[in-house]
C-alpha cells in the first residue's frame, strides 16, 4: 500500500450554522456540496480544502463533548500550512478569533500558532 495524501477530515459540530459560517467564511473554504440527511437529522457539509483535501462538517442532535485539553487521546489538532503565519494570525484577529502566540518548531525552525474552531476543536497555522 502506498498512501498519496489526506482525502478527508471529518468534523462533528455541536452548532452546524456557527461551525459552517467559521469554515466557510473565516477560514474561506470552499462548499463542494451539503446534504440534510433527514432520517439521522443531521447535516453533512463537504468543505474544498486548496490541496484537493476536504473537510467533511457533521451535525448530529445532542453529540457528546469531546475532551481535548489537556492533552487527551486521539487526534491532537488539525494543521494548515500558510505563507506567512504572523499575515495570517492578524486577519483571523481582526474576524475575532482569539489566537495563541506565534512559536517557532524547535526542529523545523518554522513559525506556527494554535487557534480553535467554535467547539474549541484546535487549529494549527504552520508556516509552510
Amino acid at each position: 500500500m502506498q498512501l498519496q495524501r489526506i482525502h478527508h477530515v471529518a468534523i462533528i459540530a455541536s452548532d452546524y450554522e456557527k461551525s459552517k459560517t467559521f469554515y466557510t467564511e473565516i477560514l474561506g473554504l470552499r462548499v463542494i456540496a451539503e446534504h440534510y440527511r433527514a432520517e439521522r437529522r443531521s447535516y453533512k457539509l463537504d468543505l474544498a480544502l486548496p490541496d484537493g483535501g476536504q473537510l467533511e462538517l457533521f451535525s448530529f442532535p445532542e453529540p457528546p463533548p469531546r475532551p481535548s485539553r489537556p492533552e487527551a487521546a486521539g487526534l491532537r489538532h488539525l494543521a494548515f500550512a500558510v505563507a506567512d503565519v504572523e499575515a495570517a494570525l492578524a486577519e483571523l484577529r481582526g474576524r475575532g478569533v482569539a489566537v495563541e502566540e506565534m512559536r517557532v518548531d524547535e526542529y523545523t525552525g518554522k513559525r506556527f500558532a494554535f487557534f480553535a474552531d467554535p467547539d474549541d476543536l484546535p487549529l494549527e497555522l504552520y508556516e509552510a
